[in-house]
């Protein structure tokens, strides 16, 4: 039997890739999970098994029962509970217990191989102990950034029954701090190696990473949260791998590294999408910087005359944006959708920009909430060129997306790939003001003659829209 657990870890390791294969798209990303959580199951399965061949075999079934049991108990309530508008958050707060598990069961481990070897100053100590030290660095590093980012996508958090936002705050001086505390990690972790058995050294590197976490937070604003989570979801894997290490576990080190890397390819995606680097997401942008003042005035539409300009239109591409999932307003988007297909047998697609939202596929998950054909959901470089046939572009929400300053080579925007939405025909705005978004510009698209303007919050206007429609 114990010959069947290198077996039993090959076949988790197969899911675990098929199921990272099935998540690069919509339709399949649902099978990537049932994929994902038969790997999952097997490697659960066979760790128990292949610690049965343990000298004492397993000792307490009772811990290890209470706790799978506790922990699918607690994954069921939220995957129930939470909505799709705070799945950012409970994504982010999934990347924080991922980072701080794997640090824990490595220092676990760790602190077992002291007590029992006192082991002296060598190869067997570099590798456990400094393998023990990066996965406490980067999995409490990983928690407390999580934890930050889950509440800067929360919007804040409540104290007691007040409401206090989440600070966006990051002098200069800042980033000479965080160096100065990495290398102050990396000196202790060669400390600890050079005294194995002073467990004050680790203690040390899970406050100070517990600090580097939040500081290397702090500074970044919504608009760069995709990139974080993606960021936070890649040190959980790396994470995962180093504990892979310490425990001589080859399946934790297999999901571990698939983690990591795919995490990390995601974060330089997004990056590209947004024109940025990642040095620039994590120790320059502290914001969006000085942003426009609006001298410019538009005068406003009502839902009747956007109803009226629908009527005969062929094709309408939906351009969805931050503003939807604040609004909460996927349904009504698709009962447009669905209106105008039945009543005018018009052509409706999605234009979906990599980094709207708060995380990557933030408008997939919206919208596959509502129940929106997946072939109706098209990547910005493939909707693109269909917009100069386009008869109406509805953007809900969306502003830096859609720009068409970042074709001018200048200003914060310079380079981004955007939203061809100015293209259209007839472009539609849902926007609650003329503000300018994230990046600080102000949208030149809002002023022009083929541009309607509805003004108000994305749920009520949708409503208002749709209700016309049915009128017509």
């Amino acid at each position: 039997m114990e010959d069947w657990v290198p077996i039993g870890y090959l076949i988790s390791a197969i899911f675990f890739i098929f199921g990272l294969k099935k998540l690069g798209h919509p339709r399949t990303a649902p099978r990537g999970n049932q994929f994902g959580m038969l790997g999952m199951a097997t490697a659960v399965v066979t760790t128990i098994v292949d610690m049965n061949f343990l000298p004492d075999g397993i000792v307490g079934w009772t811990l290890i029962i209470a706790g799978i049991l506790t922990g699918s108990l607690i994954g069921y309530i939220m995957a129930v509970k939470v909505e799709m508008t705070g799945m950012p958050e409970m994504v982010a707060l999934f990347n924080g217990f991922g980072g701080a598990a794997s640090a824990l069961v490595a220092l676990s481990e760790t602190w077992k191989w002291i007590e029992t070897t006192s082991p002296e100053p060598g190869l067997a100590a570099t590798v456990a102990v400094g393998a023990a030290g990066l996965s406490a660095l980067v999995g409490w590093m990983t928690l407390t950034g999580s934890l930050l980012a889950m509440y800067k996508l929360k919007g804040g958090v409540e104290i007691f029954g007040k409401w206090i936002r989440t600070p966006t705050w990051g002098p200069a001086w800042l980033n000479p701090v965080k160096g100065l505390l990495f290398i102050s990690v990396l000196a202790l972790i060669y400390m600890s190696i050079e005294d194995p058995t002073n467990t004050t050294y680790i203690w040390a590197i899970i406050g100070i990473a517990c600090v580097l976490g939040i500081i290397l937070v702090l500074p970044i604003g919504g608009a760069d949260m995709p990139v974080v989570v993606s960021l936070l979801n890649s040190l959980s894997g790396i994470a995962a791998a180093f504990t892979g290490f310490i425990i001589n576990n080859s399946v934790l080190i297999v999901a571990g590294s698939l983690v990591g890397a795919s995490g990390l390819i995601l974060t330089f995606i997004m990056c590209k999408a947004m024109n940025r680097q990642l040095v620039d997401v994590l120790f320059k942008s502290f914001g969006g910087g000085e942003k426009q003042e609006l001298t410019r005035t538009k005068v406003g539409s009502d839902a009747d005359e956007v109803a009226m300009m629908a009527d005969g239109a062929q094709k309408v591409i939906i351009v969805p944006g931050y503003g939807m999932a604040v609004s909460q307003c996927q349904h009504q988007v698709k009962e447009f959708a669905d209106l105008m297909q039945e009543k005018f047998d018009t052509e409706v697609k999605y234009a979906i920009h990599p980094v709207a939202g708060r995380m990557p596929g933030h408008m997939n998950v919206l919208l596959a909430e509502a129940n929106v054909p997946y072939e109706q959901l098209i990547e910005m470089d493939e909707i693109n060129p269909e917009f100069p046939e386009c008869d109406m572009a509805i953007v809900i929400g969306a502003n830096d997306t859609c720009n068409p300053a970042a074709r001018t080579g200048e200003g914060p925007l310079a380079g981004m790939p955007i939203i061809d939405a100015d293209q259209a025909r007839t472009v539609v705005i849902i926007k609650r003001s003329l503000s300018v978004g994230y990046a600080g510009v102000d949208n030149d698209l809002f002023y022009e003659d083929k541009t309607m303007m509805l003004f108000g919050d994305g749920k009520a206007m949708m409503t208002e829209l749709n209700n016309a429609i049915k009128e017509l």
